[in-house]
Order: C-alpha cells, then sequence, then structure tokens
C-alpha cells in the first residue's frame, strides 16, 4: 500500500482547523473564568454586604442584564462574522419611544404597536445590512454613522417630549413586570432567545456557516458559502432582537425619552468580548456572552451594594473590552505564527 502523501493544502488546512479548535476551547475556558469570577465577587461582597447574598438580589441582578444579554445574542451572530453593530443602542432607544408614542397617542393596540416595534427594529437591522453588504462600507464605519443617524431620528420624533409609564396601557407595563411560574418574564425572555439562538448558531448549517465567515471570508466564498447573504442575516437578526429590547425596555422603565438606552452599545460589546465571542470572528457562543452580561451586571450592582462610585463602571466596561480584545489578538497571532512555521516546513 503507497502512504497517503500530505499536500502543503491539506496541511495548511488541518492546520487552520486546530487554530480554530484551539479558539473555541480558549473561549470555553473563558466561560469557565467568568463563572469562577462570578463566584469570587460573590462571595467578596457577600462578606461585606450580606444583604447582597439575597434571592431578590440577584434577581435584580439579572433583571438588570436581561435587556443586554438579549441584544448581546444579536451582536454576537455578527461579530462571529467579524463585524460589529455599533448602532444597536440607538435602535433600542428608537424601538422603545416609537412604541411608547403609538401606545399613548392610542394610534395602535398593544400587539399591533409591539410587532410595529420588532418590525421597526428589524428594518433598521436590514438598512445596518445593505449598507454593508451591498455598499461595501466596513461595518464599524456604517454602523457609527446609523448610530448617530438613529438617535438624531430618536430626537426628531420625539421634539422634546418623552412618555411616561402614566401615559401607556397597565396590559403594556405588566409584559416586563409579570412572571411565568415564579421567573420574572423579562429574565425567561432572554433566556429562551438565549437558548434558540445557542442551539442554532451550534447545530445548523447556518450556524456553522457563519463561524466559516469569521475564520476565513476568502476560504468561505471558495466553497460557495453565501457569505454577502449570511452577513446581511445577521445584521438582520441583530436588528430584530435590538428592536425586541427595545419593546420590553419600555414596558420595564414605563418612561421613555429620546436618550433612551444610551450607551447601550458599549456594555453590549464588553458583555460579548468579555463571555469569549473573538472580536475577529470564527469563535465564540451565545451561552459565553450572556454571562459576560451577567459579570458586568454583577459588578454594577456590588458597587451599589457598596456604595462606590458608577463612574467606575463605565472604566470597567472599557478596560475589560481592551482586556480582552488584547488577549484574543495574543492568542490568535501566536498560533497563526505557529501554523505559518508548520505550513513552511
Amino acid at each position: 500500500m503507497v502512504p497517503a502523501v500530505e499536500t502543503p493544502a491539506a496541511s495548511n488546512l488541518a492546520g487552520r482547523i486546530g487554530l480554530q479548535r484551539t479558539l473555541a476551547l480558549i473561549a470555553r475556558l473563558r466561560e469557565l473564568g467568568i463563572l469562577l469570577a462570578l463566584a469570587a465577587i460573590v462571595l467578596v461582597v457577600a462578606i461585606q454586604a450580606p444583604l447582597f447574598f439575597t434571592v431578590s438580589n440577584f434577581e435584580q441582578i439579572l433583571l438588570s442584564v436581561a435587556l443586554i444579554a438579549i441584544v448581546a445574542v444579536g451582536q454576537t451572530t455578527v461579530i462571529l462574522t467579524r463585524n460589529v453593530d455599533l448602532s444597536v443602542g440607538s435602535v433600542v432607544g428608537l424601538v422603545a419611544f416609537v412604541t411608547g408614542d403609538l401606545l399613548k397617542e392610542h394610534v395602535l393596540g398593544v400587539p399591533a404597536a409591539i410587532l410595529a416595534g420588532c418590525v421597526l427594529g428589524l428594518g433598521l437591522g436590514a438598512l445596518n445590512g445593505l449598507i454593508i453588504t451591498v455598499g461595501r462600507v466596513p461595518a464599524i464605519v456604517a454602523t457609527l454613522g446609523t448610530l448617530n443617524v438613529y438617535r438624531g431620528l430618536a430626537f426628531l420624533i420625539a421634539g422634546g417630549k418623552q412618555v411616561s409609564a402614566i401615559d401607556l396601557p397597565d396590559s403594556y407595563l405588566r409584559i416586563a413586570s409579570s412572571s411565568v411560574l415564579g421567573v420574572p418574564s423579562l429574565i425567561l425572555c432572554a433566556v429562551v432567545i438565549a437558548a434558540i439562538a445557542a442551539y442554532l448558531l451550534r447545530y445548523s448549517g447556518t450556524g456553522r456557516q457563519l463561524y466559516a465567515i469569521g475564520s476565513n471570508p476568502a476560504a468561505a466564498d471558495v466553497v460557495g458559502i453565501p457569505s454577502q447573504r449570511l452577513v446581511f442575516g445577521a445584521f438582520v437578526l441583530c436588528g430584530l432582537l435590538a428592536g425586541v429590547a427595545g419593546v420590553l425596555w419600555g414596558s420595564r422603565f414605563g418612561t421613555v425619552n429620546a436618550s433612551a438606552a444610551s450607551g447601550l452599545e458599549l456594555q453590549v460589546i464588553a458583555a460579548v468580548v468579555v463571555g469569549g465571542v473573538n472580536i475577529f470572528g470564527g469563535s465564540g457562543t451565545v451561552i459565553g456572552a450572556v454571562l459576560g452580561a451577567v459579570l458586568l451586571g454583577t459588578i454594577q450592582n456590588a458597587l451599589t451594594i457598596l456604595h462606590l462610585s458608577q463612574f467606575w463602571l463605565q472604566a470597567i466596561d472599557g478596560a475589560v473590552i481592551l482586556l480582552a480584545v488584547g488577549t484574543d489578538a495574543a492568542i490568535r497571532n501566536y498560533f497563526q505564527r505557529i501554523l505559518t512555521r508548520t505550513g513552511r516546513r
């Protein structure tokens, strides 16, 4: 029997597969690291402030991160394709105000207004996708522009007004305040969305193709993966989930103005990259992104319990983004050098 000869192309392909498996393993280890960090924070803060370690406080933490987690699911699908959506905070704010205003002015009933808000979010996401895939504008530039456009549109529509809880139907406000079997519906909604997305990304063909696009866009095109169509779909999904979060935002807080959800994009991106989703695409999980949101929410709650300045929170968000991205870059460059040296042999 003639022994098989390993060609350079096959060796390089095997090396790339090994690289992606290594990055996936590192993402899993980061998820474990987040759980350990959560345990450490809970232990330290609970010793200093026993009120922190209560069921009601943990429920408040999960309620505070539920909306961020929903948006983080959409952001994860986008980042997996080597893109980013900086406009999500503006989409959430615009949808929250428009939905509330439609209900305040009795233009639509609650079900129709909720549907309108979700469709608006989907449409804004689709516009982002078109600019990026058809217009060939880099995602970071395109969504930085739409971040300001969508926020400006919210101020234009609001015209200095705000929607108050007293103006909204009780049936709409109860969406976020109700519970199912003792579990707040807002938390349950985030869990269901995250679970469905996690399953589809891991086990569906489309999910695997999204990972392939982020891992090696050129190779994905060569093997016939419809990259542009899938990137467009990722932005549409991100917009839709931001729209869902916007509808729930109005229900949770009641009072909504044109500045609603300002800065949310930083929290979402921080949660995603801290959760092990590689900012350079191709690796990471929805579960990791959700855990990242819970970690940051726990830190925020701890700062409040310990009566520390909330200004530290923004510094922490920025610091963890820099740390996570720097770590991902260092790891990827290290293994890329190993892959390059192996391919030259």
